[in-house]
């Protein structure tokens, strides 16, 4: 769905329903975007602008989250090492809640596999320079799919059967990112995401986290984030709950950018604190 070439992020997006592909790289103080394929009209290009403001959250003021890791011992050389460093996000909260449930207990290079099975079957597609980038499928399209299909590929009949079901209810208009931002609180969104068959906890908090920026999205259970903060001697035991929770009691308002440096944190040798 994406590559990086010469430093610079090529990335298939729909903008208002039409296949795009971008390129963005970095220009000291700011990005650069070139529409590589595809037919912009006049509005395009403020389009795509806020396309990549979002996917990149870009509009956010990190200075806040810097001061309250510095309040950390154990997570204070993230303010520097990081800095910059912002949640990439999934703007199409259904291919947020897709790969939520395609990687639930299973490792990252399986689950890469299935997206790519997933994507190359059913998602459409914009070609540059000889090379193919796919768009994540529409909930439309993937309504009718045929659960013995997924399995095909090797998702497991209940993935099969929620993902189906999901894109079902997005058809339907039970559910989808308007109805969800018109409810009050991350409580209620929390609890609609959890009335759907096959999201629990874990899968609704990344999806609110990744789509929707909610900043106190905690995923709760998530083995990454158990690991790091054992690593950062924040836990002593992955199954204490409750120091866990009481750790994000501190970081209120950046949970969700405090569990995204912690997985960050898991691809670096960490420093001796």
């Amino acid at each position: 769905m994406h590559s990086i070439v010469d430093n610079r992020i090529l990335k298939a997006v729909l903008i208002d329903e039409k296949p795009f592909l971008l390129g963005i790289s970095q220009k000291p103080g700011s990005l650069e975007i070139e529409i590589l394929a595809g037919e912009p009209d006049s509005e395009t290009s403020s389009a795509v602008k806020t396309y990549v403001t979002e996917w990149l959250d870009l509009g956010r003021n990190l200075q806040p989250f810097y001061q309250l890791l510095n309040q950390h011992s154990q997570l204070s050389y993230m303010a520097e090492e990081f800095e910059g460093l912002r949640i990439i996000g999934i703007p199409d909260l259904f291919e947020a809640l897709c790969w939520s449930i395609t990687g639930q207990q299973i490792n990252l290079t399986f689950a890469y596999k299935l997206k790519r099975r997933l994507v190359e079957k059913y998602g459409s597609q914009i070609e540059f320079d000889n090379e193919i980038f796919h768009i994540f499928p529409s909930f439309q399209v993937l309504a009718g799919a045929e659960s013995n299909d997924l399995r095909a590929m090797q998702f497991s009949a209940k993935k099969a059967e929620y993902i189906i079901g999901i894109a079902k209810l997005f058809t339907d208009g039970k559910l989808s990112t308007e109805i969800l931002m018109s409810l009050p609180d991350l409580e209620a969104r929390q609890k609609m995401l959890m009335s759907v068959k096959g999201i629990g906890i874990w899968t609704a908090n990344y999806a609110l986290m990744k789509s929707l920026k909610e900043q106190s999205s905690i995923p709760y259970g998530d083995s990454g984030m158990l690991q790091a903060l054992l690593l950062h001697n924040i836990i002593m035991d992955k199954k204490d709950n409750e120091k866990v929770q009481n750790f994000f009691l501190g970081m209120t308002g950046w949970e969700s950018y405090t569990v995204f440096y912690l997985w960050r944190s898991l691809a670096k040798k960490l420093p001796q604190v």
